[in-house]
């Protein structure tokens, strides 16, 4: 017993296809809060560019807030030894990291 066709041809069955797989990707964009990308191509996408900058820089804003929150939290003798000293290391690595991301906003 066949199956009964849902698409008059092959090129309705891609199209629909497409059609879902665009679908997928604006949601994608939609749920990471970013708005979708221009239609053509050759558009650059500053206002997507934009939004994605600043949510790395509040992300990161809020990492470095709780990284510090837990060191100010630890002892003075945990924050002089080497694990405090490796932790103090990465924490400003991120906060050079935040600096960067936050001088490449798009104006």
């Amino acid at each position: 017993m066949s199956q009964r066709k849902i698409y008059a041809s092959h090129a309705h069955r891609q199209a629909a296809y497409r059609r879902r797989c665009q679908e997928a990707r604006n949601r994608q964009l939609a749920d990471k809060g970013l708005p979708p990308l221009p239609a053509l191509p050759a558009i650059p996408g500053t206002a997507r560019w934009r939004v994605a900058i600043a949510n790395a820089t509040d992300l990161l804003s809020i990492v470095t807030d709780e990284m510090e929150t837990y060191f100010d939290d630890r002892s003075e003798q945990w924050q002089e030894s080497e694990k405090g000293e490796d932790f103090r290391e990465r924490l400003d690595a991120l906060c050079e990291a935040k600096d960067v991301v936050a001088e490449c906003s798009l104006t």
